[in-house]
Order: structure tokens, then C-alpha cells, then sequence
């Protein structure tokens, strides 16, 4: 009968294989998580105030985590891969897989003091007061600082606001990530050296069990990934203008070209770059290029 079909289904679904992925709750990267989710095809439904989702259309479920957390997860291995900084990778000293850089979410770690300080050189700093949220890489950063110069800089821990420890008098100097520099110099400090860039990245458990769920999940993000950053770009152009137009337009790999039912014209398709696509329709249409037709990508495998 259909009524136990539908339960029988449900109940395979209840046992398949799912591999897990860890993604943060909120915070300046959730958006932008979320939007990737979406860019690979990934449908789930996330009810109101709970942290695990299950993929209606693919074997996965999502957890939803602090980002601060997700690198300690996927290091001991209670889900096959999370989403977070390289910066929290790096401060929660766990063994994970870095799969992808994902190209979003950049900001560099740096240290910070008040601008009334004016302090030039890190030297400065050694055996002060610092504040951070990053405990492990501020210790790291200050080791070799302190071996030369003889001190013992005391590094603290806070979870949040972080600039505000300088003026509450907490802090000589704070170590926090800098992406527009607006809080900042809200707060009244400047950037005196930087401890890393970090950016988004996808990272795999040593202990990871569905492999190829793994690599499925990797293939979509690479298309999409790709479709972001390029666009299809197609035009007409005389054969004789033909060598010209490929120097223009080369492609990812190589472009396509089609006769057209003018013997003297050729039409022709390629992958162009957002950031050159302006300037490629520019230099084309000088080179006597006609139809000029720019495509957004949705998504793709290459």
C-alpha cells in the first residue's frame, strides 16, 4: 500500500550513510556560509532553535556551531567537515585537512594599540599586557619577542570586545582580527604588526568516514566556486579577426567556436573573469566583435 511505502522510505532515509559538516550559527561568516550552501545545491530545513539540519536532497546533515568550536569538532572527529577561519583552525592546534580555500571572509589577525601610544615597534610591547581572543597564536607571536628581550608579556583571554580593553585600561595592546579597520579606529587603535592573513576554508576529520560523500561535496563546491568568479562570455566575429579575439578571450581552458551560415564570421564562447569582463567586451567590440552577450553562471563542472 502507499501508506507503507512512504513509511518505508522514510525509514531508509532514516539509515543512509549521512556525512556531517559543521558550519557556524551566526557571526560575520554565517551569510556568507550559508549563501555557499545554497550555491552547491545543498535543501534542508532548520527548525526554530535547533543546531542540526538534515539535506532533504543529499546525504548530509549540517551542524550548526560557534565558529570558534568547528576546528575542535572536526579534529576529534565528531563530524567529517566543517567551515570556519584559518585563524581558528590554527588557535585550536588540532590535525585536520585543509580542503579548500573558499575566498571569502579575509581579514588579517593583527596587534593593536592605542594611537596615543605610539608605539612603532613590537619591542615596545614585550612583557606588556595583552588581550585577546586568540590566546595561542598571541603566545606564539610574542615567544620569540620576549626570548629577545628578556620579558614575560601576559597574555589574557576574552571572548568578546576585545578593542574596548585598551580603554577600560585592561590591556597595553590587544591581538584581534582586522577586515575594514572601522571598529578599530572606533576604538582608537592602530594596527603595529600583523599576526596572519586568514581567510574561509573547508576542513576534513583525519577520521572522516563517507569519502565519497566527501568528494561529491567538493566537486559541487569547485563548480560553484567557479561560477562565481567568471562569466560566459559569447560574441560574433569576422574569421580573419578570429586569432585577435582568442588572444582576447583564451578561457578557462580553450574557447568554443562555431561556423556560423555567413562563411566569414565565426561565433565563439568562453569563460572570462567578472573582474576583466568589462574591459573584454571593450576589447573586443574594437577588434569589430558584434552580439557581445555576457551570462551569469549559476553553477558548473569543470
Amino acid at each position: 500500500p502507499p501508506e507503507e511505502e512512504t513509511q518505508t522510505t522514510a525509514a531508509m532515509a532514516d539509515i543512509e550513510p549521512r556525512g556531517v559538516i559543521a558550519v557556524p550559527k551566526k557571526g560575520r561568516l554565517h551569510e556568507k556560509v550559508m549563501k555557499l550552501l545554497e550555491g552547491v545545491g545543498l535543501e534542508y530545513s532548520r527548525p526554530a532553535r535547533v543546531d542540526v539540519a538534515e539535506c532533504t536532497n543529499f546525504p548530509l546533515r549540517i551542524v550548526f556551531l560557534p565558529a570558534s568550536d568547528i576546528a575542535t569538532f572536526v579534529g576529534m572527529g565528531h563530524v567529517d567537515l566543517g567551515i570556519t577561519g584559518e585563524d581558528v583552525v590554527q588557535e585550536s592546534e588540532v590535525s585536520v585537512e585543509t580542503l579548500r580555500e573558499l575566498g571569502f571572509g579575509k581579514c588579517k589577525l593583527c596587534v593593536q594599540a592605542p594611537v596615543v601610544s605610539q608605539i612603532k615597534d613590537m619591542s615596545e610591547l614585550a612583557g606588556k599586557r595583552i588581550v585577546t581572543s586568540f590566546p595561542v597564536l598571541t603566545k606564539l607571536f610574542f615567544d620569540p619577542i620576549d626570548a629577545a628581550n628578556g620579558t614575560t608579556t601576559t597574555v589574557r583571554y576574552v571572548s568578546g570586545s576585545v578593542e574596548a580593553a585598551c580603554g577600560l585600561g585592561l590591556a597595553d595592546a590587544v591581538v584581534d582580527l582586522v577586515e575594514t579597520g572601522t571598529t578599530m579606529r572606533a576604538a582608537g587603535l592602530e594596527v603595529v604588526a600583523e599576526v596572519m592573513s586568514t581567510q574561509t576554508v573547508l576542513i576534513k576529520s583525519p577520521q572522516a568516514a563517507h569519502e565519497d560523500i566527501v568528494n561529491v561535496l567538493l566537486k559541487r563546491i569547485d563548480g560553484y566556486q567557479t561560477a562565481t568568479k567568471f562569466y560566459m562570455i559569447s560574441y560574433n566575429v569576422l574569421r580573419e579577426s578570429l586569432p585577435q579575439a582568442l588572444e582576447i578571450t583564451p578561457g578557462k581552458r580553450s574557447p568554443t567556436i562555431s561556423a556560423l551560415e555567413e562563411d566569414d564570421w565565426v561565433a565563439v564562447s568562453a569563460l572570462v573573469r567578472k573582474k576583466e569582463a568589462s574591459e573584454t567586451m571593450d576589447r573586443l567590440q574594437g577588434i569589430g566583435a558584434e552580439d557581445i552577450l555576457l551570462m551569469q553562471l549559476a553553477n558548473s563542472r569543470m
